[in-house]
């Protein structure tokens, strides 16, 4: 992997941590920072925008939504510290995508395996609900992101907002004409012209849908199973038992 694509995610990373253009996400961030939940009294709190997290040159991108409030607001990583990164890192670690099936800190020693989890919106929004104009101003990161990942195989969305914001992105760059053609669906899997890689629709790994069964820890593995699918199926001149070796 060259060494200034590397550095450019790097500084693009950098950005996003040291970003303060959205007022209300920053002064609720940092309220929850100050106060905390009690059971994490003794945590010092990120309260930051948080990165992006895995290699460059991942074949699988995972796209979520924005950063929990006691989770990755918490911990400064994506998906970690919360019940919802505790079942995402344990389908990413049965399928080959991660090195160890917990999150609970930004050092624990956790890796990502080809895989990368991103989201439209890197700061926790109050009620899990970005505003229209936090997205669009979060949006260039994840532009400057797609053009960095350029070995991708295959785009995870994780709920539908996160799917609408991933193909709007496509959309104004001309790489499709509609939003309507590709309506989220679980499991739902979408090619897209121009060689662009495949999307895999998934719920998103909130409570909300974990503990009414609407995603079962079952079903989250069987989307990345897909994934892993997927990627041997679009990686050219790579077989199936070349992915095994991989792992």
């Amino acid at each position: 992997m060259p060494a200034d694509l590397k550095a450019s995610m790097a500084q693009l990373q950098s950005e996003i941590i040291t970003c303060n253009k959205c007022a209300r996400l920053r002064v609720h961030c940092s309220r929850i920072a100050e106060v905390k939940r009690k059971s994490y009294q003794d945590w010092e709190y990120w309260g930051k925008p948080v990165p992006s997290f895995g290699p460059v040159d991942a074949k699988v991108l995972i796209v979520g939504l924005a950063p929990g409030a006691h989770g990755a607001n918490r911990t400064g990583r994506m998906f970690t510290g919360d019940r919802s990164g505790d079942f995402l890192y344990r389908a990413l670690h049965q399928t080959g995508f991660a090195n160890q099936p917990t999150s609970v800190s930004a050092d624990d020693g956790l890796d990502l395996i080809d895989c990368y989890i991103t989201a439209p919106v890197h700061c926790a929004p109050p009620d899990n609900k970005p505003t229209p104009t936090e997205f669009a101003t979060c949006r260039p990161f994840l532009v400057r992101e797609l053009s960095l990942l350029n070995r991708l195989r295959v785009v995870v969305t994780l709920g539908g907002l996160a799917h609408r914001a991933y193909l709007s992105i496509l959309k104004d760059a001309g790489k499709i004409k509609t939003l309507a053609k590709y309506p989220f669906g679980h499991g739902q899997v979408y090619d897209i012209a121009d060689g662009l890689p495949p999307i895999l629709c998934c719920y998103h790994p909130s409570q909300q849908n974990t503990q009414t069964g609407r995603l079962t820890a079952d079903m989250l593995r069987q989307i990345f199973q897909s994934a892993r699918d997927l990627v041997t199926v679009n990686t050219p001149n790579h077989t199936a038992a070349d992915e095994r070796e991989s792992l």
